[in-house]
């Protein structure tokens, strides 16, 4: 599961097609409809806010307006709670750089040509957060590197 902290506009159309996705899917997780995915520690973040589904609605909400910006066509219907406002989730400026250069290196394969347009806009300003997070100085959440490694291990 990768539920990017990244503004969706970074996000090319397979990037923005899975964020999508994935935040569906936390959705039916924090709303207790899965067997599954229930302690991925990406979902964590959302669960501690005082209403997770509404910080998940927002959080689908804003890539459905990039989708749609971009003429796709997401379900709305399927955003439980589109709430236009929330109180926003902290956003290590560390783990920002670290999505950043990781989906940096997918895109390098997949489509270099979007990589080349993002990097216009970001190599003299940091990059923007998803507007669900607010940033605030620190390193990578521990999170992150913690749940890797321990499927590397396992798996």
């Amino acid at each position: 599961m990768r539920l990017w902290s990244i503004h969706p506009v970074y996000l090319d159309w397979k990037g923005l097609g899975a964020n999508w996705r994935e935040g569906l899917l936390a959705q039916a997780v924090v709303q207790g409809k899965t067997k599954g995915w229930r302690n991925h520690p990406q979902l964590n973040r959302f669960k501690e806010h005082e209403d997770p589904v509404a910080a998940v609605g927002f959080f689908l909400l804003k890539n459905h307006e990039e989708a749609t910006r971009r003429e796709y066509n997401y379900n709305f219907s399927k955003i439980v709670k589109p709430v236009e406002e929330i109180e926003p989730l902290e956003l290590t400026d560390g783990q920002l750089r670290y999505e950043l250069a990781l989906l940096s290196e997918r895109l390098e394969r997949r489509d270099p040509d979007w990589l080349k347009a993002i990097q216009e806009e970001y190599t003299d300003n940091p990059p923007r957060p998803h507007p669900l997070f607010k940033v605030v100085e620190g390193d990578i959440e521990t999170w992150e590197t913690g749940y890797w490694k321990a499927q590397k291990a396992t798996g």
